[in-house]
């Protein structure tokens, strides 16, 4: 079997290597390089391994034809062009929770560096001025300290403010309100923030959206006297306005750990004495390298090994319980998709998925691609679970799901439908440790979707069984295992059967010519 191959461009510590050898995966570290170079390395390589340093652009991505795999040995993520790892059909992953508490505890310490002029404190003393009356600071203790962006380190941020005595209140729309009240954070809007906030922290990613998040109107909103951290990414602050509110006097101090452009060596902010600079060392602890690379390398082995994907920014994560749940199910939902994918003759236009039972409970991002990826990957070859939203797009099929935690005669339930010029629906479930056709079109089945599956629209008329039976027999195909499902007597039905060998279209004739056979078709999974 060919080894997994892993391409590390920056730092990596050897706690995460060591995880990645012991799993037999193939390790190249190169070190920093050009884009240019990394185009010209990167074919090969199953995995590729970068900090912030390393520009991943579409070009990388395209060359990457073995790429499965781009693990981020951190938080941010705008040195990767994630909607081309998406299109490609990549997952992009990083490490969120390894450098939480050092770069909370890096916040805190720059909050008290400018409470209490501590930089600018050391560097008088040392050039030896004893200037005491011209370094009193502020205390901490019961000011409000205001929290942009409640993630994992917005949250521990908050946690270490409120065991000084602070006041903490918070704005991030996507947070879980209770949680939030319980951790005793007060949650305003955004301009209240800004209005209240003695003290105001960055924690939120670089997007589209955060860029110059603060800028001329939200200076103009704060209180005069303000002190302000940014420990996140360069670029939420607009750093001409930041200068132009330091002139003015608005301000009365800046911590900042990220610039627009990095590394920076030179800046107009560097003359403000009341501005503290970092180059970027928020994650810079022994510690939080060791667990980002210890938590990155288990990310990946768990990925490819065990098809367990966490902390995936285009991919559905699934802990290892809820997997184990779902695990008969996923392999169930993608052979559903292949069995209907045959049962209509062009293209899709729309689809329709229908999960019942203790199963709406879950996740079911996973169990849905699945269906998806069997419905379109004979004419989709590139598809996977992180593109196939895209490709439907795409190609224009609409899709509608609906969850009913009612469950029908089975505990759990998956049905599909799907529209062209005809309407096929399907519904699946677990039989044991065996995923079960149970009804095609409404008709109630048992059938086993593995195999060459023949599926004939009948009359419920006597006949139809000896009739297939002989034509089967004449060409030795042996029939494995029949299911048949009718609504009423003499009406419409259906007649499934598991076949030992494959069907050319001459039997399929054949046996259409019984006049109580309505259609025949055959299905390969």
């Amino acid at each position: 079997m060919r080894k997994i191959k892993v391409l590390i461009t920056e730092p990596f510590e050897e706690e995460g290597k060591e995880i990645l050898v012991k799993e037999g995966f193939e390790i190249n570290e190169v070190g920093k390089i050009t884009t240019k170079e990394l185009i010209d390395l990167i074919p090969p390589y199953d995995v590729l391994i970068v900090r912030s340093g390393t520009k991943v652009t579409k070009e990388v991505i395209e060359k990457g034809k073995n790429l499965k795999i781009i693990g981020r040995a951190g938080v941010g993520l705008d040195n990767i062009d994630i909607e081309a790892a998406t299109f490609n059909g990549i997952i992009v992953m990083n490490a969120p929770e390894g450098n939480t508490i050092s770069a909370a505890e890096h916040t805190i310490g720059l909050i008290f560096a400018m409470a209490r002029n501590i930089p600018m404190a050391n560097q008088t003393l040392k050039s030896g001025k004893w200037e005491k009356k011209k370094f009193v600071g502020t205390e901490l203790y019961g000011k409000t300290l205001g929290i942009i962006g409640l993630g994992r380190i917005g949250k521990r941020v908050a946690s270490i403010a409120k065991g000084i005595g602070m006041k903490v209140i918070g704005y991030d729309p996507y947070v879980n309100e209770e949680e939030i009240r319980e951790m005793g954070i007060t949650l305003v809007n955004f301009e209240g923030l800004l209005k209240q906030a003695d003290i105001i922290t960055l924690h939120l990613p670089l997007t589209k959206e955060t860029y110059h998040m603060i800028s001329d109107k939200e200076f103009e909103s704060m209180k005069d006297g303000v002190m302000i951290v940014n420990c996140a990414r360069g670029g939420i602050i607009d750093e001409e306005s930041l200068l132009r509110y330091l002139k003015k006097g608005k301000i009365r101090g800046v911590a900042l750990d990220v610039f627009e452009k990095e590394p920076l060596e030179s800046s107009p902010l560097f003359e403000f004495e009341n501005v503290i600079v970092t180059p970027h060392l928020g994650a810079s602890t022994k510690e939080a390298q060791v667990n980002v690379a210890c938590q990155l390398a288990t990310q990946i082995v768990d990925a490819i090994k065990k098809k367990i994907v966490r902390n995936a920014v285009n991919f559905p994560s699934l802990d290892e319980e809820t997997y184990e749940k779902l695990r008969g199910y996923l392999s169930l939902a993608e052979k559903m998709g292949i069995f209907l994918r045959q049962m209509v003759d062009s293209s899709i236009k729309n689809v329709e998925i229908i999960y019942s039972g203790e199963i709406a409970n879950y996740d079911l991002t996973l169990l849905r691609a699945n269906i998806l990826i069997g419905l379109l990957k004979e004419e989709e070859k590139r598809i996977n679970p992180i593109n196939v939203l895209l490709i439907m797009k795409e190609k224009g099929i609409k899709l509608n799901e609906k969850r009913e935690k009612t469950p029908s005669e089975f505990t759990n339930l998956i049905t599909v439908k799907v529209k062209n010029s005809i309407s096929v629906s399907l519904s699946g479930t677990m039989i044991g440790n065996e995923g079960k056709i149970v009804k095609i079109d409404e008709f109630s089945v048992e059938a086993v979707p593995e195999g060459i599956l023949m599926v004939c629209y009948n009359e419920d008329k006597p006949g139809i069984m000896g009739h297939i039976g002989t034509v089967l027999g004449a060409k030795g195909i042996n029939i494995a295992s029949m299911t048949l499902g009718r609504k009423e007597k003499g009406g419409p039905a259906i007649t499934v059967l598991n076949l030992d060998q494959d069907v050319d279209e001459e039997v399929l004739l054949k046996i259409k010519e019984f006049p109580a056979i309505k259609s025949v078709r055959l299905v390969r999974i």
